[in-house]
C-alpha cells in the first residue's frame, strides 16, 4: 500500500487486523499516581483494574505534539501519504495535537473520528480497506469523513464507580446505580458521550434487552459489520450477546473486540457495547 494508516490506540482494533492491514497505533497515556504508561504497550486493562481495586487512581492523557511528529516523520518519507485517525476531539486534545504535528508535513492528513473505541475502529477499518484498494489519500479522507455521522456507538456500563473516579458522575449517582442495579447505556452523539436508556437488573439480562432495543426491526442498518467491544466481560455473556445479534440482524461480520486501556480506565470491567454503521440517507437513529 502507498498510503500509511495510523490511529490513536483508542480505536480498539485487534492486533491480527492491525498487522494484516499495516496499521500503526499511537498510544495514549495512562497515569497511575505519578507514573505514566503507554496504552496497550506498558499496561493492560487487567492491570488497570487491579490498580483501581487496590485504591489507586487511574487517569488518561493525550498524545503530545512531539510524539505525533515522531510517528509522522517515520512514515511520511516512506509512503505517498499518511492518514491518521484520531480519538474524537471532544474527548481528548489528541486530535488538536495531531493536527499541530501534521502541519510540519505536506503529506499527512488527520481525521477527527468524533468517536471512541471501535466507533473510531469502524473508520480506521474503512480507511485501511480503501488504502488497500489503491485510492488516493484525498479520496480516502473524503470517503471516511462522510462516514463519521453513520457510526452508531453505545455501551452498557456495569458499574459507575469508574466514571465517578474519573469525574464523570457524582458519588451519589454511582451509589444509587449500584444499589438499584441500574446499568446505563452510554451513547456517542455528535462527538460527545451522553446517557441514554437506563436498564435495571443483572448485567446479562440488561445486555440482551439493549441488543434488542438497538437492532430489532431496523431498516437503516448497514449489515456489513458490527463490533462487540467489551472490557473483561465473561465469555458466556459475550456469546449470548452474539446469539442475540444474530437473532435480530443479519450482519456479515460480527467482530469481538477488546476495550483498550483508555476505555477501561473510564468505564471499568464488564462494560460492553455493540457498534455498527447506519445506511446513508436515513436520519440518525437512537434506540
Amino acid at each position: 500500500m502507498q498510503i500509511k494508516i495510523t490511529a490513536d490506540s483508542t480505536c480498539d482494533l485487534q492486533p491480527s487486523f492491525l498487522q494484516s492491514m499495516d496499521i500503526t497505533l499511537v498510544p495514549l497515556h495512562i497515569l497511575v499516581g505519578d507514573d505514566s504508561y503507554r496504552d496497550g504497550v506498558d499496561i493492560s486493562p487487567q492491570e488497570i483494574f487491579r490498580h483501581v481495586e487496590a485504591g489507586k487512581t487511574c487517569k488518561t492523557a493525550a498524545v503530545n505534539v512531539w510524539e505525533y511528529e515522531q510517528i509522522f516523520a517515520q512514515y511520511a518519507q516512506k509512503y505517498e501519504a499518511v492518514i491518521h485517525l484520531s480519538l474524537g476531539s471532544k474527548f481528548s486534545s489528541s486530535y488538536q495535537n495531531a493536527l499541530s504535528a501534521a502541519k510540519n508535513f505536506s503529506n499527512v492528513f488527520v481525521i477527527d473520528t468524533q468517536n471512541l473505541s471501535s466507533g473510531s475502529g469502524h473508520l480506521v477499518y474503512e480507511a485501511a480497506l480503501l488504502a488497500q484498494e489503491g485510492l488516493p489519500a484525498e479520496e480516502i479522507v473524503a470517503k471516511v469523513t462522510a462516514m463519521i455521522p453513520l457510526v452508531n456507538a453505545s455501551f452498557i456500563i456495569d458499574r459507575l464507580d469508574y466514571l465517578h473516579k474519573g469525574g464523570r458522575c457524582s458519588g451519589l449517582e454511582a451509589f444509587g446505580a449500584s444499589l438499584l442495579q441500574i446499568k446505563p447505556c452510554i451513547e456517542v452523539i455528535n462527538g460527545k458521550m451522553t446517557v441514554g436508556k437506563k436498564y435495571r437488573g443483572k448485567l446479562e439480562h440488561c445486555l440482551l434487552r439493549y441488543v434488542k432495543d438497538r437492532l430489532e426491526g431496523r431498516e437503516d442498518i448497514d449489515y456489513s459489520r458490527i463490533f462487540i467491544t467489551h472490557a473483561a466481560c465473561p465469555a458466556e455473556i459475550v456469546e449470548k450477546v452474539r446469539e442475540a445479534i444474530r437473532t435480530y440482524a443479519p450482519f456479515i461480520e460480527i467482530i469481538e473486540s477488546f476495550a483498550g486501556c483508555t476505555v477501561s480506565t473510564h468505564c471499568g470491567p464488564k462494560t460492553l457495547g455493540i457498534l455498527y454503521k447506519q445506511k446513508p440517507g436515513f436520519p440518525k437513529s437512537l434506540a
